[in-house]
């Protein structure tokens, strides 16, 4: 028997931005796989896009953080 989806009432938020990165990578290599039952697939979608919000919003919070740390100006990055 297929193991059910994560309820997304219940499913906890991942500790880090990596971790629901490499969570959101997994679920979308599952879907594209083309083997999960219907139902799955739906809660998968619903997982990955709470994820996907989820890293949005960590990222825009970091942004916010450089913006402050810039002077209220985002500078280009050159990289390291």
């Amino acid at each position: 028997m297929p193991a059910m989806p994560r309820s997304s009432a219940t499913a906890t938020p991942p500790a880090t931005y990596e971790q629901a990165l490499a969570e959101l990578e997994s679920l979308v290599q599952a879907m594209e796989a083309g083997k999960m039952p219907l139902d799955q697939l739906l809660g998968s979608y619903q997982r990955g896009a709470e994820l996907l919000q989820q890293c949005r919003q960590r990222l825009q919070g970091v942004e916010e953080q450089v913006k402050l740390l810039e002077d209220g100006q985002l500078k280009p990055w050159t990289g390291a």
